[in-house]
């Protein structure tokens, strides 16, 4: 049992070595562009752009170990695993919001984050979270951007890029770009909190519809490479274990995270057939997380159950906010706030997704994807 998993942390400190080989050897070609949806673990500062929205990131301590300890919107003391991912295929700094482009114009070529927090699978999803325990929000007022609006933002991206280059070079573009996609988890939250009837399978099927829909839609403005993240072990997150009177995970949470997984590979495999010249790799975020919470001490974490920043039991009663209580020791903390990594254990993620073995990553790690 200890030689595999000691097997297991040093294929991930050989990935992690091969990465920065990659990264030196990046500088004599350009990388692929990369195309960003999903929620709060992949916002770069979406949510920033959203006057009506109370979810957001732009207000101390989140980036506090970023230069100036400067907040930029992402749910974290510092980066999330999409800027990682973008550094480890090779881009200077991961791409901008689409709703920061709209403003200057630039960078179109590295790609575009769309990912918006609180935002899900299902148009549903996440909407009322200001009108519950936040404040009232008009229906008129944008408060999130769902994964169905997302789309329509790639698209008019799409558009953008073959008009300033031809209808060839966009093409040629898309096809090479990685899209990587992180989201299921705020589905599976809202479920839970709205207490929902809906049969488990039935529900979780629902969402796999909706992913479905997603990727046909993308693969049909040119999308060809699929980096998929699924849900991880959300029964764990520290707002979720301070409703357990153990301190423990919410299992129930983590079965249905588990079955989302299992359909999602069913479902990539089915796209993959239907799709001949579509590439895919899925991570499997769950065995990721769980592996690092049952032996925390092989990747140098000493809490995996509390947030670094917040407040109230387990530092979870309360999100991250100028007045929450700080950890000092934030790289030995698996989560940041109630329910999002931090830097150290994002950066983590993206290295092992880059570099990861089949355990964790399939049919080929995101290294493999991204290449030429």
């Amino acid at each position: 049992m200890m030689e595999g998993l000691l097997y297991n942390v040093a294929l991930m400190i050989i990935g992690t070595l091969l990465a920065i080989l990659h990264i030196s050897n990046a500088a004599t070609k350009p990388p692929p562009p990369i195309f960003i949806f999903g929620d709060s673990t992949a916002d770069v500062g979406t949510n920033s752009f959203l006057p009506a929205t109370k979810i957001r990131a732009d207000f101390p301590h989140n980036g506090i170990d970023l230069l100036h300890s400067k907040p930029t919107g992402r749910f974290s003391n510092g980066f999330n695993s999409a800027d990682f991912l973008a550094r480890l295929m090779g881009h200077q700094r991961s791409p901008q919001p689409y709703l920061l482009f709209l403003r200057s114009g630039r960078n179109l070529l590295r790609g575009m984050n769309f990912a918006s927090a609180a935002s899900g699978l299902l148009d549903v999803t996440g909407k009322d979270l200001n009108n519950i325990g936040f404040h009232f929000v008009p229906d008129h007022e944008q408060n999130i951007v769902p994964m169905s609006e997302q789309i329509k933002q790639f698209e008019s991206v799409c558009s953008l890029l073959t008009y300033l280059k031809g209808r060839d070079v966009a093409r040629s573009k898309l096809a090479k770009s990685v899209i990587a996609i992180s989201t299921g988890s705020n589905d599976i939250f809202g479920y839970f909190e709205n207490q929902s009837t809906i049969d488990p399978p039935v529900f979780i099927n629902s969402l796999i519809t909706a992913y479905e829909a997603h990727i046909n839609a993308l693969y049909n403005l040119g999308a060809r490479k699929f980096g998929i993240i699924s849900v991880p072990p959300i029964g764990c997150c520290p707002s979720q274990r301070v409703h357990n009177s153990t301190g423990g995970c919410l299992e129930i949470e983590n079965t249905f995270a588990r079955a989302f997984h299992s359909l999602l590979g069913t479902l990539m495999k089915k796209l993959s057939v239907k799709f001949p010249d579509m590439k895919y790799a899925l991570g499997n975020s769950y065995e990721m997380t769980i592996n690092v919470i049952n032996h925390p001490q092989l990747f140098n974490f000493t809490s995996i159950d509390k947030a670094c920043c917040g407040k109230g039991l387990l530092n979870a009663e309360k999100g991250c906010t100028p007045d929450a209580n700080l950890c000092s020791n934030r790289d030995e903390y698996l989560f940041w706030d109630l329910f999002h990594p931090t830097q150290y254990a994002s950066e983590l993620a993206a290295t092992t997704l880059y570099n990861g073995g089949l355990q964790f990553v399939t049919p080929v790690n995101f290294a493999q994807l991204a290449a030429p």
